[in-house]
């Protein structure tokens, strides 16, 4: 791990990066939650919109809304075309700025890791969700390999190289997500593990996509081109052993829901 705190600044790239990743685990972690039409939807961390979309593609809200600190990133979501509906805000998810009981669903999407103090995160989206509304999350299980792009990760650390890491990364497994649940007072607790997999054309697939993502696009970026040529071939070779043909990734994340008690 180093220091150096990941930076969203680039929608588009980070679509490509994580986006599709997004969706994939989004409409499972979606369809496993199982919301009502008509309900209030707040997305905690909602970046570029991509899980954003999948809740108004799927999910009939009455009203959405959808915070982020980066101002880039809210850029880029308020010119998708679904997304013109929803209220983009720019926030910080442990201080929301809403009232009590404001929404009936909120959600984080990949999203946990990232925020300093989990439990106060958390606590916010109980104390902004009305009585019987739903608490959930889910994220990429970060310790236990299932992040899509561990490879490319290890390949960056055994080049001296490591990629920025979230600052939370124990907030993804699956027995610290039940207690920072329980801990805010939600009841109903439900856990599950949530598998997908994307595949790449060819090694430059991977290669240009991972350039545009804020954790290994920023070590790349800081190295030489001298060092950068030899990442680039041995993640090749760990990625394509067998010569130029189709690659396939996977990735893992852990999932929880709650429901908010009476007051």
């Amino acid at each position: 791990m180093i220091d150096k705190p990941i930076r969203f600044t680039d929608g588009a790239g980070y679509d490509r990066f994580m986006g599709v990743w997004s969706r994939l685990a989004g409409q499972k972690c979606l369809d496993w939650i199982a919301p009502k039409p008509g309900q209030r939807w707040l997305d905690v961390g909602c970046g570029n919109g991509a899980f954003t979309q999948l809740i108004v593609e799927h999910s009939e809200p009455f009203s959405l809304v959808g915070i982020d600190p980066s101002e880039a990133q809210l850029a880029f979501a308020r010119q998708h075309p679904l997304l013109r509906s929803v209220d983009f805000v720019n926030a910080d998810a442990m201080a929301l700025p809403f009232p009590d009981d404001a929404f009936d669903l909120a959600v984080m999407s990949l999203v946990i890791f990232f925020v300093p103090e989990p439990a106060k995160g958390v606590a916010e989206m109980v104390r902004v969700v009305a009585p019987a509304g739903t608490v959930a999350a889910y994220a990429w299980d970060m310790e236990g390999g299932g992040f899509p792009y561990q490879i490319v990760s290890e390949t960056l650390s055994a080049v001296g190289r490591p990629a920025p890491m979230p600052p939370s990364i124990e907030s993804s497994r699956l027995e610290v997500l039940g207690d920072l649940w329980a801990t805010a007072g939600l009841s109903d607790i439900q856990t599950r593990a949530i598998e997908v997999k994307r595949s790449f054309a060819d090694f430059d697939d991977v290669w240009n996509t991972i350039l545009g993502g804020p954790s290994a696009g920023q070590a790349i970026a800081a190295m030489s081109e001298e060092e950068i040529s030899g990442f680039r071939e041995l993640l090749r070779a760990r990625l394509q052993p067998a010569g130029n043909c189709p690659i396939s990734l996977s990735g893992r994340a852990h999932a929880i829901q709650g429901t908010v008690p009476d007051r």
